[in-house]
């Protein structure tokens, strides 16, 4: 994949996820002789290999059945179908497959109408999600018909120039088809009739989104060798980002009160830090303060998803003075979900005094233990007080992010780890890990395949040794365990 760096550090391209073709060749052998499926053992390395997945958002105005096609998309009801108003959505981005192929969905249901007007309500929605995506189904209501919400969203849709699918929802029988027909109007090519309630159609309609979406997104990791890296900052609402930009940036710069939908320039900044330059992704989303009445919350999410999905680290900036709260929490399981490097800054951390300190320490190892491997900065975002230390925190996070470890070392490890550290017995019977590849980086992603199934336990403890041994400091890390079919269970 384009993504993947291979132990020399040369990104060159493989078919085999990040193995190198010998490697490959030696790891297959190690499969037949341990009686694997090597079907099997190809599909897992070629899931766990893949780079960033190709984005599909899903935009139109309310109450077309945005996230009843989504949830159809996705094969399970996990978006909010019901739109209210303070309805909080903070999942906005969804993995799913169609015919072996596997993208995200970027979910724009849930926006209500606002004191701004529904056009401008429905831009700005769109907005946020067609900038991060690679293609779009942009779904009309086929009953009602093309209005001017749906107009306006049209030329937003032009003026990005991303491929599109033109989803006429609504469509229950063959009556309903005439309908979808008159969408043509809308010069965006063929109109696809929908049910997303009863699923009729959809088929089709997946796989005009295949033929749109690249088979990985263009943009890749550092484009350029040397090239700035593109940072995310992101944070719940008034947490300080906004006057940590414009401390790294090295002067203050005007906050324009522009109302959400509007054209938002620049959307990227690039700012020296520390030596060296780097890109800021969204600032626009930072610097401008938009107030909504409803919808807030999900505007937030969504903005937020789309800065991750840009960005190669998530610098996570989180109020020290206050205590941890979900939003926090959120925010972070987005960016570990997202599988991005991540760095944690503290701000405000000069306002602390010894008890409240003390208090944050406890509050750090109970609701932020999922990433205690991430690096830690105390910053003042006012007072700039170690802003210097974000950037070694950065490059820590990047480093991990983009380790890879050889096959052979990483199978030495695991045969010393578990001759040390064997598996508990269970049902008189004792699991092992016989051998694991890591299939690609950025993040890291391990295939281990064992003789039976291994305790989430035990994956937490190999999980936790694998970042012992090679420094894998802020990244997530993806482990997926194939267990190996009873020899008299295997297709014949």
């Amino acid at each position: 994949m384009n993504d993947q760096i291979q132990p020399d550090g040369s990104g060159e391209e493989h078919e085999h996820g990040a193995l190198g073709d010998a490697e490959y060749a030696e790891f297959m052998e190690l499969a037949a002789v341990e009686g694997f499926d090597i079907e099997d053992v190809e599909g897992a390395i070629e899931e766990a290999g893949h780079g960033p997945l190709p984005v599909l958002a899903v935009v139109g105005r309310p109450n077309v059945g945005k996230s009843t096609l989504v949830n159809r998309i996705i094969g399970r009801r996990e978006a909010v179908v019901e739109d209210k108003p303070g309805v909080t959505r903070d999942r906005v981005t969804y993995e799913a497959e169609w015919a072996g192929r596997r993208f995200k969905v970027v979910d724009t249901g849930g926006w209500e109408q606002d004191v701004l007007g529904i056009d401008a309500s429905v831009a700005a929605q769109a907005e946020y999600a067609i900038e991060a995506a690679d293609a779009v189904v942009f779904v009309v209501d086929a009953k009602v018909g093309a209005t001017d919400t749906d107009e306006a969203v049209v030329r937003l849709l032009r003026k990005a120039g991303k491929p599109v699918v033109l989803a006429a929802n609504k469509v229950d029988g063959l009556s309903g088809e005439s309908d979808a027909a008159y969408l043509w109007s809308l010069g965006l090519g063929e109109p696809h009739p929908v049910s997303a309630l009863h699923g009729r159609g959809t088929g089709d309609m997946l796989d005009a989104v295949l033929e749109a979406l690249p088979e990985a997104p263009e943009q890749t990791f550092g484009t350029a060798v040397g090239g700035p890296r593109r940072i995310a900052l992101i944070g719940r609402p008034n947490v300080g980002k906004s006057s940590l930009l414009n401390k790294v940036a090295g002067e203050e710069r005007v906050v324009v009160n522009e109302i959400a939908g509007t054209t938002r320039d620049p959307v990227d900044e690039l700012i020296e830090l520390g030596g060296v330059t780097w890109k800021f992704v969204d600032t626009a989303g930072i610097r401008k303060r938009v107030h909504l009445q409803q919808g807030a919350d999900y505007y937030a999410s969504l903005r937020t998803a789309a800065a991750v999905e840009k960005a190669e680290v998530a610098v996570i900036l989180i109020d020290a003075s206050e205590s941890i709260s979900v939003q926090d929490q959120r925010i972070v399981t987005m960016a570990v979900e997202a599988g991005r490097a991540i760095v944690l800054a503290f701000n405000k951390w000069d306002t602390l005094d010894e008890e409240r300190r003390y208090y944050l320490e406890r509050e750090i190892e109970t609701e932020l233990a999922q990433v205690a491997w991430a690096p830690r900065v105390n910053i003042s975002a006012r007072t700039g007080r170690h802003m210097e230390k974000l950037v070694p925190g950065i490059e820590t996070a990047l480093a991990g992010w983009e380790t890879r470890v050889p096959t052979g070392r990483l199978n030495a490890f695991l045969g010393e780890l578990v001759a040390a550290h064997p598996h508990p017995v269970r049902g008189g019977k004792q699991p092992r890990i016989l051998f694991g590849t890591q299939a690609g980086t950025k993040p890291p992603r391990f295939v281990l395949f064992a003789s039976g199934f291994i305790e989430a336990g035990y994956r937490r403890f190999i999980e936790r040794r694998l970042r012992e041994e090679f420094s894998f400091d802020g990244t997530p890390i993806h482990i997926s365990v194939r267990v190996r079919e009873k020899r008299g269970n295997k297709k014949k």
